[in-house]
């Protein structure tokens, strides 16, 4: 869409090129928040906002972030789109809130953290002397490494059993297990083995793929830089999913989807589905805990699966590591092996996931039946060797750009990580046992994926 508008000016004072497809972006995802899938309304919505930006900007002046996200609103409400604008109105507003909080100084409570669980976390790192970068490089040089590798798996190890045992306490009740958390958490090789540990209790377990109920690209949201968007859970077609689950757990038979991601289409009724009395659905998802995937299974049903990489180890200046950063590190890696990612691209749309977690993940954490932490306390090492470098080239490449400021402080904070971190070779690698959950993302895994 050709504009007289030709930059806009950030809330840091930073000005870039203006781009009206991100405006449309922007319109499509607060519509599809509200059940809406025409784009080509999105896009002559945006000329409306861009024609009334054109009429109120001065020549010789560039419009503010603010500006423009005002007169988008405008435009919504004026177009007779009321649930959208409040859709657009309210994320908004939530991005404000989070600017807000990250610039305030102070401790804050939050009901996302799951802070019981992080002291246990806590509590077992102090206790093998794995609560610091520090201590982790002086177990590394006494030669401890296979010492750290088996204390970690068998902490996750009994982490699993618990979830077993909880899940085996409500035997006949609980038709469905699900597996949620974040990007790059674990959860597919939790599911795996999750699944044949119940199966020697005895149950019997029917995986649901929710990949199937993608809607087809023409109805998908895009992100912020114009790719689609498979992070929301709006990527999912949640009312046939939820429809699905009430019906199997009630002994019916469906028809399943079937997603083809070489197509991007969804094609509906395919495949049959139906579960016996004692069967148990399994479902390893990013959103299984968004309220509307499952909103109308009884509660008494569900067994709730949170994952997260719960790491409870001081870095660089005494300051905690970041779980997203272990998770954006893991991602990073598994996607250039398996996906042939560029991992460079992985850290640049990092944030748009991270605003997706935040919204639709992590709200939920506290709300489940048990948490297991995914984290592994001999993972830094290993990435250091595969991820330096890169963060540090793209750490340089960002540090003007400001298209890339978030990029840019993901690469600087996570570069002085790993810089402070003992690497290990191949020799020590080879003492991570193939049942692993970071071989899920290294590579040498016992399970298929």
């Amino acid at each position: 869409m050709d504009s007289k508008i030709m930059h806009v000016i950030k809330r840091t004072g930073a000005v870039v090129p203006f781009n009206a497809g991100r405006i449309t972006n922007a319109i499509y995802r607060a519509a599809v928040a509200v059940g809406g899938r025409d784009r080509s309304t999105a896009e002559r919505l945006t000329e409306q906002v861009v024609a009334v930006l054109e009429e109120q900007t001065p020549p010789d002046q560039s419009p503010t972030i603010e500006e423009i996200q005002d007169v988008v609103e405008k435009v919504l409400i004026h177009s007779g789109h009321a649930k959208v604008a409040k859709a657009y109105i309210l994320y908004r507003e939530e991005r404000a809130r989070r600017r807000r909080e990250k610039a305030g100084r102070g401790y804050k409570e939050s009901g996302n953290i799951p802070w019981r669980k992080i002291y246990e976390v806590l509590r077992w790192s102090v206790d093998h002397n794995l609560h610091t970068v520090e201590s982790l490089n002086e177990r590394i040089a006494r030669g401890e490494f296979a010492d750290i590798v088996r204390e970690s798996d068998r902490y996750y190890e009994e982490e699993i059993e618990t979830a077993v045992q909880l899940i085996t306490e409500r035997r006949g009740e609980v038709r469905l297990v699900i597996i949620a958390g974040p990007s790059s958490s674990g959860k597919t090789t939790t599911t795996i083995k999750l699944g044949k540990r119940l199966a020697r209790e005895g149950l019997s377990l029917v995986a649901l793929n929710v990949d199937n109920y993608f809607f087809s690209l023409e109805f998908h949201p895009k992100d912020e830089h114009g790719d689609y968007d498979f992070e929301t859970p709006q990527a999912l077609d949640l009312a046939l999913i939820d429809e699905h689950l009430v019906r199997l757990v009630a002994g019916e038979q469906v028809l399943l989807p079937r997603y083809d991601f070489r197509e991007g289409k969804r094609y509906d009724t395919v495949t049959p589905m139906q579960i016996g009395p004692s069967d148990i659905l399994l479902i390893d998802s990013l959103h299984g805990l968004y309220p509307p995937m499952t909103q109308d299974v009884p509660a008494e049903s569900k067994f709730e699966l949170y994952i997260e990489t719960l790491l409870q180890m001081k870095g660089p200046g005494g300051r905690m590591i970041r779980w997203t950063d272990l998770r954006l590190m893991r991602r990073m890696v598994r996607d250039a092996s398996y996906r042939g990612y560029d991992p460079r691209r992985t850290l640049e749309h990092w944030h748009y996931v991270r605003s997706s977690e935040m919204r639709n993940i992590i709200p939920y954490v506290n709300a489940t039946d048990y948490i297991i932490n995914g984290a592994l306390s001999y993972e830094l090492p290993v990435m250091r060797p595969r991820l330096l470098d890169g963060f540090s080239q793209w750490a340089a490449d960002y540090r003007d750009d400001p298209l890339r400021v978030d990029a840019c402080e993901r690469a600087e904070r996570v570069c002085e990580l790993l810089k402070a971190v003992t690497p290990v070779g191949p020799k020590e690698e080879k003492l991570i046992p193939p049942s692993s959950h970071l071989r899920e993302f290294i590579g040498g895994s016992c399970y298929e994926y």
